[in-house]
């Protein structure tokens, strides 16, 4: 089973050059950290605290791909971890077919954020156990 979840916090650390991103449980209490990199937290900052760029940049680009092609964004979702590295697809809808795309979370944070309105996003049970567990 999934929980939703809703981005919090953007981490930039200048003491040890190390980024981060904080999903929080909707309606609830857990706190799920993710370490990713600059340039994923550069672009989901940029789009959080900046207007919309004049022109598209490459998580836009990836949406504008999706949706000139016939397909719809519909979430995100973390659904495992292995060897402390979480793995999550975006869910993608064309037609009456939903594809689950492979990706890294802080690249499909980044595609949540600049979707309009945000894509929801899911954490599997299972690996909001193993992170933090109940």
């Amino acid at each position: 089973m999934a929980v939703r979840m809703e981005l919090t916090r953007v981490v930039d650390s200048d003491l040890n050059d190390q980024h981060w991103i904080h999903l929080t449980e909707v309606n609830g209490s857990r706190t799920f950290p993710i370490v990713i990199g600059a340039v994923e937290a550069q672009a989901i900052n940029r789009r959080l605290l900046d207007p919309t760029p004049f022109r598209p940049l490459t998580h836009q680009l990836l949406l504008n791909v999706i949706e000139a092609l016939g397909g719809t964004c519909e979430a995100l979702v973390i659904n495992r971890i292995k060897e402390h590295t979480y793995y999550a697809s975006i869910r993608i809808r064309v037609g009456e077919n939903v594809h689950e795309v492979d990706c890294r979370p802080s690249d499909g944070v980044a595609v949540a954020v600049h979707h309009s309105p945000v894509l929801p996003i899911f954490v599997e049970e299972e690996v909001l156990r193993a992170v933090v567990g109940n």
